[in-house]
């Protein structure tokens, strides 16, 4: 005769839906971001939690100043509810033979394009044969312009420092790279450094004139162009150093470091949709790269 611990834990179960609110507010740090990525009120995220925390017998989320933290049953219960939830989208895609369909335009940096998307196309691909993604590679001013017009359905982007943390999925240093023949520009402080940098608006141009006027050192941009191969011609040509994003940069440039140049800052990487309610195959999308950068 089963007792009535076990007769306990055999009438309960962790509901499917409950889990993918429960991810969706660990992700965004906060009931409010939560409840706007995944289209339901901040009082059903509420109640889902408080359901979700009578089934386990654990409080899962301590209220902050700032949003929500785990607590560490809410940790535990967080790597558990992210392999469930891939496990029964793979089978309910698997099952129905067709997965999500539909056309997705989607926005990209160029970096990010070389660093993550072979890893985010083919595996939502096996998921969803029938889903089709449209890329677009242009830097995250453009981007954000385009969501405005509704030209792309999301787009992944970069954030400064301290701006909208709890969305960021994961942030990435912002290096110098360049060849070993501009050695001697470095080390003559009084010749202008070459730079090869992206449109003027961006992350990269705006950090590396920020830091190169704080430590005083004269600079001229040598090269402009939205085009990340552009930029690591220049700079594999021995014309200009450039700054990219430490994940992007190719095997045979050198990240120059140490004391010959100012550190730069981080950028955080997020997803943005081009409506407050974006549609099905846009959400499993974001949700998969969300997934997939955070452990790439």
């Amino acid at each position: 005769m089963k007792d009535r611990s076990e007769a306990n834990t055999l009438s309960v179960s962790l509901e499917i839906d409950l889990l993918r609110s429960f991810v969706a507010i660990a992700q965004a740090g906060s009931l409010s971001r939560a409840a706007q990525r995944i289209a339901r009120t901040q009082s059903a995220l509420s109640q889902q939690m408080k359901r979700l925390e009578d089934i386990v017998d654990q409080p899962l989320l301590q209220r902050t100043g700032r949003g929500v933290v785990l607590t560490n049953p809410g940790e535990r219960l967080l790597g558990h509810a992210q392999r469930i939830l891939r496990a029964h989208d793979e089978a309910m895609a698997d099952m129905s033979g067709r997965g999500l369909s539909g056309t997705l335009r989607f926005g990209c940096p160029d970096d990010y394009a070389a660093a993550f998307l072979p890893h985010l196309l083919r595996e939502f691909a096996v998921a969803h044969p029938h889903a089709f993604v449209e890329v677009i590679c242009e830097p995250t001013p453009r981007l954000l312009e385009q969501l405005k017009r509704h030209a792309l359905d999301l787009a992944l982007i970069s954030l400064p420092e301290g701006v909208d943390e709890g969305s960021v999925i994961r942030r990435e240093p912002l290096v110098w790279i360049g060849n070993p023949g501009l050695d001697a520009v470095l080390t003559n402080p009084g010749e202008p450094l070459p730079l090869a940098l992206s449109d003027p608006d961006t992350l990269d141009h705006i950090a590396a004139c920020e830091a190169l006027t704080q430590a005083g050192r004269a600079y001229r941009i040598a090269y402009a162009s939205s085009n990340l191969s552009g930029l690591t011609a220049l700079a594999r040509s021995g014309q200009a150093f450039a700054v990219m994003t430490q994940t992007a940069v190719p095997a045979d440039l050198r990240i120059v470091t140490g004391d010959t140049l100012p550190s730069l800052p981080s950028v955080g990487i997020t997803v943005k949709f081009d409506r407050a309610r974006p549609n099905h195959l846009s959400m499993a999308f974001a949700d998969h790269i969300r997934h997939t950068l955070a452990v790439l």
